[in-house]
């Protein structure tokens, strides 16, 4: 049969007769075949794998192996001996060299034959001690990738004890000699593909086994500090180290800096090569480890080597700026060596002469991250130019070139420049970097800040504390296409029960940044929380109008349906149909806006759902009742700019001594929002009645209550004049209870649902203010319609700390709240149930420590008067959104609980295997962790002595910010390109 298919595949018929009998001979393998002719195909098989002249031969080849293995599994591995292994690794196959990669994968693609075979032990124990031998030879970068590949299916096949360390640092020497030929495109992403694979599989090795971290982190450090110039290691090696614990940076700088027989040649090698690392497209913490090593240079005074390395490497740095790919890393390196080459202009002066040209390109290349990078490149320029003054030829094109943007203030310049400045690493060195740390005493987990991820942790971190929310969350069956919602349930699932004191949400970050949120670069958490929440409400509207069905999951939440006027089109009918999303149940309400012409008393009624209401900061007196009809609402979902108008009035209050404000209070602020409004001048209403514009009342009421209700307080508005948005700093009182007026109709009526407040006609030339105070709704009105007040407890606040919306730092307070059982989740608070008789609903102990402060990484305890009182210790930290949960007395307490397949529960729900599977596994390796950290920290003992910074609640400093030391968790992020401005 064998010499049937070889004479059938070489012959020139028609490849379709030819496809058919190589299907019958594939068939016949499950028939009874003897073993000569088992071994015979497999010989065919194997030579039109490895030398086939085509495609077609090598298929065939592939096709009939694969049947007659499965069919035929002892006959197979009797084919696969010892020598026939060992001839192919050390010989090659007739024309193929033994480093051929084909070889590589032919005993791949058997192995997995054998992959349930007792005979496959015989062939991994050939295959560890060639798979050494290869990587002795210095295999080239796809031979590599391929036993890469191999190594990770099959890791029965690793060398094992004294000699999987031998194979780590001979794989390290393996990478070090990898040379790119390929100048196509394509090209180089296969070989970076190629590289990325080797540098996979020696994580792998790392993680398995830890004990050959170390000697393969010295072989890194053998292969670029060597000082012979007749090889060049290659830059592969930065694909490393992404996968070295970031943890070790101290340990393994210390050691570095410390070690006597590390002479100082050898030492500005080593550095330089890893500068050149940032070359390396997407190679991970090169910048960190980079300026780690001249941190910790600066700490044991080896100025020669830090003058000698920015010196030479400056220009270098510079130049990969112009590459998008790899110029934040590059940004980061070249901000400190500069920032800290405080002694001369010389470094600085190097740059200077490209530095127009690369700012005329950020201008006009047209890339979305190209403004921001622009933004921190030329606050770099100013502390330069600030540092070495007095150069105006050098400089005055420069000035030209970033006159139009902004520009740090002398305080900011002057605190950057010494806390870069070389002097300034010696006792701040071991204090900046990542330590592991267990839990705070709160029990809770923080969110590390990935790089100005700020205010999508503060929004996060409220979300989770909205108790019901929570829950309901972590009960849904999600189904595939649910992958915004599968994920924020694990990220709850992780901050419920992960043992980490802070868990990096870096897989929901990708998943629910907004498109035109720019990576490392500081944005809006109102604009993040209502794009957050729109994506969950449409995802999960998407996966329920493809079912037909209502999700299963949760089966009583509230409806956030509206009474009033729908609009019966096909899409709202089949909404109906399926039922509300759980966003919708959660924080859905709607609004009814009703404008009356004053001339015809003719009324225009419209309906809209919201998530969140925005509230201006009205005019001192408007705060006051009654409110002027002259009031100017804040959008609904509206953004988090104030108008022009008010953003005057309010800045200027902001501006005035304390003494001279009017503190307002969120609840002034909605009534603000709902007070009448007359159209009048420029603003007048085009009635349809009377065809012509007209002077009108516009009126804005709630008719459906959401059960979580946000409030975004406009504190930034828009100077036209500057083309920036300012802050309004205007303290704004945060009451702990709040109640919502809700309007609905007492009995059906033929008439218009909306009622405005009017009873006469009135005089058209009175003005806005006066006729506002007049209007008042009529005796009948009031019959058809009643106005309840819905009570809502405080339940989360984000704070805001900065002069504007793209820079700062956010932060939040929070506490568990639910819908029934009083104020606290928790019966360990003392509260009175909202809405007793007779009570004003108020937590009986103002100063018991029942809110918690999520600060990015960091969890401490406090309490209410520190959300009440941060504003007027601070003047820059300010209330920006709040969340109120709304209070039903109606049921009785732990009414609220949630139903899953019709059992109800009350407490937080059962966590489902596949997510409990993940957090357990994460728990496992984050004790692995910790198990290595204190080998470091044992080592680092031994070595030199560190102190830490401890990490307890500290109510004498404000919460934190972005920048280096503040939230804890912040990346790590040292340099001015990092810093918010």
């Amino acid at each position: 049969m064998d010499k049937i298919l070889e004479a059938l595949v070489s012959s020139s018929h028609p490849l379709a007769v030819k496809k058919a009998i190589v299907k019958k001979v594939v068939e016949a393998a499950e028939k009874e075949v003897t073993e000569e002719q088992c071994q015979a195909l497999y010989a065919l098989a194997a030579r039109l794998i490895l030398v086939g002249e085509d495609a077609f031969q090598r298929q065939v080849g592939q096709q009939v192996q694969e049947a007659y293995a499965r069919y035929h599994r002892d006959e197979f591995a009797r084919f696969l001996t010892k020598e026939f292994v060992l001839s192919l690794l050390q010989q090659g196959y007739g024309p193929l060299e033994r480093r051929d990669p084909a070889i590589v994968d032919f005993l791949h693609g058997c192995l997995r034959l054998l992959i349930s075979c007792p005979a496959v032990l015989e062939v991994a124990a050939t295959l560890q001690t060639e798979v050494l031998r290869v990587a002795c030879e210095r295999p080239d970068a796809p031979l590599c990738a391929r036993l890469a590949a191999l190594l990770s299916d099959f890791p029965q096949c690793m060398p094992r004890d004294k000699t999987k360390v031998l194979f780590c640092q001979q794989l390290v020497r393996t990478i070090s000699s990898f040379q790119c030929p390929a100048s196509r495109d394509r090209e180089l992403r296969e070989y970076v593909s190629q590289v990325n694979r080797v540098s996979a599989l020696l994580q792998g090795v790392w993680k398995a086994d830890p004990a050959t971290l170390l000697p393969s982190l010295q072989e890194v450090f053998a292969v670029i500090s060597s000082t012979d110039s007749s090889s060049e290691p290659s830059i592969a090696l930065a694909s490393l180290v992404q996968h070295i614990p970031l943890q070790m940076i101290t340990v393994l700088i210390k050691s570095l800096t410390t070690d006597q027989n590390v002479r100082d040649a050898s030492m500005i090698q080593a550095l330089c090569r890893m500068i050149d690392w940032l070359s390396w497209p997407l190679a991970n913490h090169v910048d960190t480890w980079v300026i780690a090593l001249l941190k910790g240079l600066a700490a044991v005074q080896k100025f020669t080597i830090l003058i000698d390395v920015t010196l030479l490497k400056i220009e270098l740095v510079f130049n990969r700026l112009w590459y998008p790919i790899v110029r934040q890393g590059a940004l980061a390196v070249l901000s400190h060596m500069l920032l800290s080459f405080q002694h001369s202009p010389e470094a600085f002066h190097l740059v200077v002469p490209h530095m127009v040209l690369l700012v005329q390109s950020l201008r006009s290349d047209g890339l979305p991250t190209s403004h921001a990078f622009l933004l921190q490149f030329t606050e770099l320029i100013h502390c330069m130019m600030y540092q070495y003054s007095g150069f105006p030829d050098l400089y005055d094109n420069i000035l030209e070139s970033i006159k139009d943007l902004p520009k740090p203030s002398e305080e900011q310049i002057k605190l950057f420049l010494n806390q870069s400045a070389w002097t300034s690493q010696s006792n701040s060195f071991a204090s900046g970097l990542l330590r592991l740390t267990g839990k705070s005493e709160t029990g809770k987990t923080g969110l590390i800040n990935l790089g100005n991820t700020c205010y999508m942790n503060s929004v996060l971190q409220s979300l989770f504390m909205a108790t019901d929310f929570r829950r309901r969350v972590l009960s849904l069956q999600l189904n595939g296409g649910s992958a915004l919602m599968k994920k924020l349930q694990l990220l709850f699932a992780f901050l419920a029960h992960t043992q980490r004191a802070a868990y990096a949400p870096r897989h929901f970050f990708e998943a629910s940044r907004p498109p035109w949120f720019t990576t490392g670069s500081q944005q809006d958490c109102s604009e993040y929380l209502r794009f957050l929440l729109d994506r969950l409400h449409e995802e999960e509207k998407t996966v329920k109008a493809l079912q037909g069905k209502p999700s299963p999951a949760v089966s009583d939440g509230p409806s956030a349906a509206a009474d009033g006027c729908e609009d019966h089109t096909a899409a709202k009918v089949r909404a109906e149909e399926v039922g509300p999303t759980l966003v919708e149940s959660m924080f859905g309400g709607r609004l009814s806006t009703g404008i009356c012409c004053l001339q015809c008393h003719s009324v225009s009624e419209k309906e809209e759902p919201f998530t969140d209401l925005s509230l201006a900061f009205c005019p001192s007196a408007a705060a006051e009742e009654p409110f002027s009809g002259q009031a100017c609402h804040g959008p609904v979902n509206g953004g988090s700019e104030s108008s022009e108008g008010v953003s005057k009035e309010s800045s200027s209050s902001s501006l005035a001594p304390d003494s001279e404000r009017t503190t307002l209070s969120v609840t002034d602020m909605m009534k603000y929002l709902l007070a009448p409004e007359i159209l009048d001048g420029e603003n007048r209403y085009f009635c349809e009645c009377c065809g012509t514009l007209q002077r009108a009342e516009r009126a804005v009421r709630v008719v459906a209550a959401p059960e979580y209700l946000i409030l975004t307080l406009l504190r930034f508005s828009y100077d036209a004049a500057q083309h920036v948005r300012r802050k309004i700093l205007d303290n704004a009182h945060i009451p702990l209870h709040i109640s919502l007026p809700l309007h609905q109709q007492r009995s059906s009526s033929s008439s218009s649902s909306f009622r405005l407040p009017f009873q006469t006609q009135l005089d058209s030339h009175e003005n806005g203010e006066n006729l506002a105070k007049k209007l008042k709704p009529s005796r009948r009105e009031e019959e058809d319609e009643e106005e309840v007040e819905i009570p809502y407890v405080l339940s989360s606040v984000v704070m805001h700390s900065g002069m504007s919306s793209e820079s700062g730092h956010y932060y939040s307070y929070g506490r568990n709240v639910n819908a029934v059982d009083g104020v606290c989740s928790t019966a360990a608070n003392h509260c009175l149930p909202a809405g007793s008789k007779g009570v004003e609903p108020r937590c009986l102990d103002q100063s018991s420590r029942d809110w918690f402060l999520f600060n990015d990484s960091r969890v401490t305890f406090t309490n209410f008067q520190s959300v009440q009182n941060i504003t007027s210790r601070f003047p820059k930290d300010t209330a920006y959104v709040l969340i109120y949960r709304k209070q039903e007395t109606g049921r009785p307490p732990g009414a609220n609980g949630i139903s899953i397949n019709g059992l109800r529960l009350s407490g937080e729900p059962p966590l489902q295997k596949e997510l409990m599977d993940a957090i357990t596994k994460d728990n496992k390796l984050f004790l692995q962790e910790q198990e290595l950290n204190a080998r470091t920290r044992a080592l680092q003992a031994a070595t030199a002595s560190c102190s830490f910074r401890p990490n307890g609640y500290d109510d004498n400093e404000p919460p934190g910010s972005c920048g280096p030391s503040g939230g804890g968790g912040g990346g790590g992020f040292n340099t001015v390109s990092r810093l918010v401005f």
